[in-house]
């Protein structure tokens, strides 16, 4: 039985890039599917220790918000850059992360057919720093922090393909940013893991705006 299990909707919301990094690590995990009915019942949710999904389980372990699950598998797989400075970069780059997929999931299921103009009005601001970081790298072709893979590149990784969804053109000021999902998206087990029927068939959001 694999180690891992990821107990979350049938959506890819603030699982993906956690998938993500498994696969692309060669790991296994299981994955226990929580339908809307069942979580209106209640008592999965009065079970989760902050009353909310995704719940992780690596063997005995068992953990509960999306980014401290990230952070423990960078621990877990030398993902978390090479030395103390590293790490905090990749720190900073992860919240930044997760100001800008907090401002995403607002939209989505709160003001999405109102607010969508101005949200992509807004967007430029918010991508700008990650591609002034990756002005300082290798013209894109490397990863956010140092010169090997980090949890935080899984994240921004999964943020932004769920962005070119929502404006196909949203990177065409940002070229390194493009060739940055370039990058990455060539790695194998990546490439395999976004053609799987998993990824593919499972939706971005549970409201089925994207």
């Amino acid at each position: 039985m694999p180690p891992y299990t990821i107990v979350y909707f049938p959506v890819q919301g603030r699982c993906e890039a956690m998938r993500m990094l498994l696969a692309d690590q060669g790991q296994s995990w299981k994955e226990e599917v929580v339908t809307m009915e069942t979580w209106q019942k209640g008592a999965l949710k009065a079970s989760c220790l902050y009353g909310q999904l995704p719940k992780f389980q690596d063997g005995d372990l068992t953990l509960y918000q999306s980014n401290a699950i990230l952070r423990h598998l960078g621990r877990t797989f030398g993902l978390y850059g090479k030395n103390q400075e590293e790490a905090a970069l990749v720190d900073m780059v992860n919240d930044g992360v997760e100001d800008l997929r907090s401002k995403y999931i607002l939209l989505i299921y709160t003001n999405y057919d109102a607010g969508k103009n101005d949200y992509l009005k807004a967007l430029p601001t918010h991508l700008k720093p990650f591609e002034t970081l990756l002005s300082q790298k290798q013209g894109g072709q490397s990863f956010i922090v140092g010169d090997q893979i980090s949890f935080a590149d899984y994240n921004l990784l999964d943020l932004l393909l769920t962005h070119q969804v929502l404006d196909p053109g949203c990177l065409k000021n940002f070229p390194l940013l493009a060739g940055y999902i370039k990058h990455l998206t060539a790695r194998p087990k990546i490439k395999a893991f976004l053609d799987s029927p998993d990824h593919v068939k499972r939706p971005i959001n549970a409201n089925g705006k994207q």
